[in-house]
């Protein structure tokens, strides 16, 4: 696909997300992974690294289950910091980042779908998060103005973006001398089969998407960041292929054997990634 139709069909599923129509990583599913029922939504955040404090702090509806990772956990936010989250979907990880930097700090959260961006507005405003401001906008174009952020973070967004590469020279831009960089995201050990990567579904799984976990490193590096770390990787649990609804309609509309499901699962993981824009 080209770059402009991955990104109408990305838009387009996280609008259904957004409405509360469709599963958060499968949209053209009949799953309920999130949107619909908020205990699957935590089921998932505790599973990939949110505590129950966390998961209880932030505004009912903030948390859709999208992430594959928490890149709060080691990002050790100060007071009065300002945070910029690319692709902050319904606010979940901009809220837990208000909650650290308080309120002399500033939260601002950038996402492509209006849909999201309404949604985000109106649990900031439920919430009383006056900190924090939602923007309209691609991550590949980030409305923000050069160094302003102490911390980027983003949470299973650049995968799908056609063109990482930007994104990290976007970040590195709006990040002030000696910021930093703290993405949780999915990444390839090796490439997926020509199906999956061929697959509008997989892509909006945040599977067909995703960079080889060395061209992912290297796009950093290229945009200036220095000190590049993988702080923790865990490699795609293959028991989601079998019991998470999400997964499991990607393997039926694929046709996924056990087999197949298995050179999955040793394909992908998920990584904190940290960087570092020299002072």
């Amino acid at each position: 696909m080209k770059k402009d139709e991955i990104k109408k069909v990305v838009r387009d599923g996280y609008a259904q997300v957004a409405r509360g129509n469709a599963s958060c990583c499968l949209p053209m599913s009949d799953s309920d992974c999130c949107g619909g029922g908020g205990g699957a939504a935590r089921d998932i955040g505790k599973r990939i690294g949110y505590s129950d404090s966390e998961l209880q702090s932030a505004p009912e509806g903030a948390n859709l289950g999208l992430g594959c990772g928490n890149p709060l956990a080691l990002a050790s936010l100060k007071s009065g910091e300002t945070v910029v989250d690319l692709g902050s979907g319904a606010g979940f990880d901009c809220f837990l980042a208000a909650n650290q930097i308080g309120q002399a700090g500033r939260v601002i959260g950038v996402d492509m779908t209006p849909e999201m961006i309404d949604r985000a507005r109106e649990n900031a405003r439920k919430g009383g998060y006056d900190q924090v401001e939602f923007r309209l906008g691609e991550i590949e174009n980030l409305p923000v103005a050069d160094n302003q952020a102490d911390i980027i973070i983003s949470n299973c967004v650049i995968n799908l973006s056609p063109d990482k590469k930007r994104v990290f020279q976007e970040a590195y831009r709006i990040l002030k001398p000696g910021g930093r960089l703290m993405v949780s995201d999915i990444v390839l050990l090796r490439e997926l089969p020509a199906p999956i990567r061929n697959s509008v579904t997989a892509y909006i799984g945040c599977l067909a998407g995703a960079d080889l976990k060395t061209d992912y490193l290297g796009a950093i590096e290229e945009a200036g960041f220095r000190e590049v770390a993988i702080l923790d990787e865990t490699t795609f649990p293959l028991e989601l292929m079998v019991n998470d609804p999400t997964a499991k309609a990607i393997a039926a509309d694929l046709k996924l054997t056990k087999d197949s499901a298995a050179e999955l699962n040793a394909s992908i993981a998920s990584v904190k990634v940290s960087g570092i824009k020299p002072a």
